[in-house]
C-alpha cells in the first residue's frame, strides 16, 4: 500500500471530523472569543456551518472566518463537544484553508520563512544578551550536548523556541530535573521547530517536514516521553503533525507530556525538596488551554512551604498570552483587570506559568506593588535554586540604548551586530508589551528586581 503523503493524511483527518461533526454549534456557545470578537449575533450553528464550508472551498461567511481568525486557542470547544470532534483543530485548520484560498504557495512560503527567520533572529540575539556560550550550550545552543554521547537519557525535555527569551525559566527546570535525579536530553531552538509558523502562513506540507525532522530527533528518550515546555509547540505536535505522522506511518514514535503536569506527577519525590518556607502570598496568572497544566501548578504552589495561593477569580482564557494578540484590546483589558484584583487582594507575587505570559507582565512589576515570577522561581526559591531573571531587569529599564551597553560584554563575545542588537531590543523585548507600562517618569534604578 503506498503511504501517504503528509498533506494527505492531514486532508483525511479532517475530513473523517467533518463526518463527525453534527453542527449542533456547542463549540460556539462556549467559546471565550465569541464575544469579544462579536460573532453572538449570528446563530451558533451557522457559525460552525461556515467554518466547515471554508474547510470543504476555502471560503465561507464573514462571521465564520472572524471566528476561525479569532481563536485563542482556549480549547473550550474540545471539552464541549460530544463526539470526538477537536473544534480547535478544525480552526486551525479552516485557517490553513483561508491562507490557501487567498495566498499563492509561494507567497505563503515566503510569509513562513519570513516569520521564522524573524523569530529565529530575536530568540538568537535575545538568549545572547543574557547568557555566556556555557549556559547556552546546557539549553542545547552549542555544540555541547547534556548527555553522555551514545547514552540515551530517559526523557527528552523539548525547550520549543522562545523559551530561550527567557532562559532563566529553562535553567532552573533543568536544575528542578537534577535535583531530582532525572536524565534528560535538551533538545529545542529554532533548529528544532515545531513548524507552527509555517502552519499559520498556510504551508503545510513545510510545516510537516519541520516538524517531523524536529520529531525524528525528539525519538531516543528512553521512557518514550517528551517533556515539553511550551505550549504552542504542545498544541502544534500533539493536535497536528503527531496524529498525522501516525495516520501516515501506523506508529507513534512517543507521547508528549507538558513540564508541569509532569514536575507535579513527581510531587512526592519534589516534596523531600522544598525544604526553604517562602513567604509569600501569590496568585497564580492562569490560562485553561492544555488539560491539567493549571491544576498542577496550583497543586506545586499548594506543597511550597509558607506559600498562600489566592485565587483572584479572573477568567481563563486562551493557551497562553501571546494566543491572545488576535483579540487585542480584549487582552489589554484581561490583563489591566487581573493586575488590579492582584492589588486589592493584597498579594505579593503574581505567579505566571508560560514565558509568554512571564514576557508581557514582567515589566508592570515596576508599577505595582508586588513581584511578578515564574512559578519555577519560587520552586526553585524552596530548593535553594536560584537563577536571575535577566529579562525582566532589561526590561524594567525601557531603555534600549542603556540596555544594549548594559550587554556589551556578551554582545562582544557572542560577536553580535550592536545595531542589529539595539533593533531586535527594541522589537522583541521593549515591544513585546500588549498592556503598556503606567505613564510615570522612571529611574533606570534596577534594585527592585
Amino acid at each position: 500500500m503506498t503511504e501517504l503523503s503528509f498533506e494527505a493524511a492531514l486532508n483525511d483527518r479532517v475530513s473523517d471530523m467533518l463526518d463527525a461533526c453534527t453542527r449542533c454549534g456547542k463549540c460556539v456557545e462556549v467559546c471565550p472569543s465569541a464575544e469579544p470578537a462579536n460573532i453572538t449575533r449570528a446563530s451558533s450553528a451557522t457559525v460552525i456551518s461556515g467554518v466547515i464550508d471554508i474547510l470543504r472551498t476555502g471560503d465561507g461567511p464573514e462571521v465564520s472566518r472572524r471566528w476561525a481568525t479569532s481563536c485563542t486557542l482556549s480549547g473550550a470547544c474540545i471539552e464541549a463537544c460530544d463526539y470526538g470532534v477537536n473544534p480547535r483543530f478544525l480552526l486551525a485548520m479552516a485557517r490553513v484553508a483561508i491562507r490557501k484560498n487567498d495566498f499563492e504557495l509561494v507567497e505563503r512560503r515566503r510569509d513562513g520563512v519570513t516569520k521564522f527567520r524573524d523569530t529565529s533572529r530575536d530568540v538568537t540575539v535575545l538568549s545572547r544578551l543574557q547568557l555566556e556560550s556555557d549556559a547556552l550550550a546546557r539549553l542545547g545552543q552549542g555544540a555541547a550536548s547534556t548527555s553522555t554521547p551514545g547514552e540515551a537519557a530517559d526523557f527528552v525535555f523539548y525547550t520549543g523556541c522562545n523559551v530561550l527569551k527567557t532562559p532563566h525559566i529553562a535553567l532552573l527546570a533543568l536544575d528542578i530535573m537534577d535535583t531530582l535525579g532525572i536524565s534528560y536530553q535538551v533538545i529545542g531552538g529554532p533548529s528544532h521547530c515545531c513548524g507552527v509558523m509555517q502552519l499559520r502562513a498556510g504551508d503545510t506540507e513545510m510545516s510537516g517536514r519541520m516538524g517531523a525532522n524536529s520529531i525524528e530527533k525528539m525519538s531516543h528518550g528512553k521512557s518514550g516521553q517528551v517533556l515539553s515546555w511550551c505550549p504552542s509547540c504542545y498544541v502544534q505536535f500533539t493536535e497536528t503533525t503527531l496524529p498525522t505522522l501516525e495516520r501516515q506511518h501506523r506508529s507513534r514514535p512517543f507521547e508528549m507530556t507538558p513540564f508541569i503536569p509532569f514536575l507535579s506527577s513527581r510531587l512526592d519525590d519534589l516534596k523531600g525538596y522544598l525544604r526553604e518556607r517562602v513567604e509569600l502570598r501569590v496568585a497564580l496568572h492562569k490560562h485553561r488551554g492544555i488539560p491539567r497544566v493549571v491544576q498542577a501548578a496550583v497543586e506545586i504552589l499548594q506543597a511550597i512551604p509558607g506559600v498562600e495561593l489566592v485565587d483572584l477569580g479572573q477568567p481563563t482564557v486562551g493557551l497562553q498570552s501571546v494566543n491572545l494578540g488576535v483579540l487585542p484590546a480584549y487582552k489589554r483589558e484581561l490583563q489591566r483587570t487581573e493586575l488590579e484584583a492582584a492589588c486589592n487582594a493584597g498579594v505579593d507575587a503574581l505567579i505566571t506559568i508560560y514565558h509568554s505570559d512571564h514576557r508581557e507582565l514582567c515589566a508592570h512589576e515596576r508599577d505595582w506593588p508586588f513581584r511578578i515570577v515564574n512559578i519555577l522561581e519560587v520552586v526553585g526559591e524552596s530548593m535553594g535554586l536560584h537563577r536571575h531573571d535577566r529579562y525582566k531587569e532589561l526590561k524594567i529599564t525601557q531603555d534600549a540604548d542603556l540596555i544594549v551597553g548594559e550587554c556589551h560584554d556578551l554582545i562582544a563575545q557572542h560577536a553580535l551586530d550592536p545595531v542589529m542588537a539595539r533593533e531586535i531590543v527594541a522589537k522583541a523585548l521593549l515591544g513585546d508589551q500588549p498592556l503598556p507600562l503606567k505613564d510615570r517618569p522612571h529611574s533606570a534604578d534596577m534594585s527592585r528586581v
